[in-house]
């Protein structure tokens, strides 16, 4: 079974010498990486900042470069995260994960879906 796959990011992370990485790798999510996700500061604060916390779990590598994790993440041009977004519900195969929110103003609990795509 195949783990771990190739990907080649649309504009690419330029990191501070001004080179440009485009070429990395994505393992497959475990169960683990979504546990630990939404239990991070961060995504607690802003559920909104799932998608990059579970990103910074499963790229493993980026050509050329030893930068990793939140950071990394947090510095890609939005093509890149949508891509990287779009391949981790691929090679995943799931469903969009769902969180609990609480509306500020009526204090009703919803279910929502975080679309990890640009779609919808």
């Amino acid at each position: 079974m195949e783990t771990e796959f190739d990907f080649t990011l649309p504009k690419g992370y330029v990191d501070s010498n001004g080179e440009v990485h485009r070429r990395g790798r994505m393992r497959l999510a475990t169960a683990r990486d979504e546990i630990r996700a939404t239990r991070d500061p961060r995504v607690l604060s802003n559920p909104s900042y799932l998608t990059i916390v579970i990103l910074s779990y499963v790229v493993t590598e980026l050509e050329g470069t030893n930068d990793r994790g939140v950071p990394l993440i947090e510095q890609l041009f939005t093509a890149d995260l949508a891509f990287l977004q779009d391949m981790y519900q691929r090679i995943n195969d799931i469903e969009p994960p769902v969180m609990e929110v609480v509306c500020p103003e009526c204090g009703k609990v919803h279910t929502v879906p975080i679309n990890f795509t640009r779609e919808g």
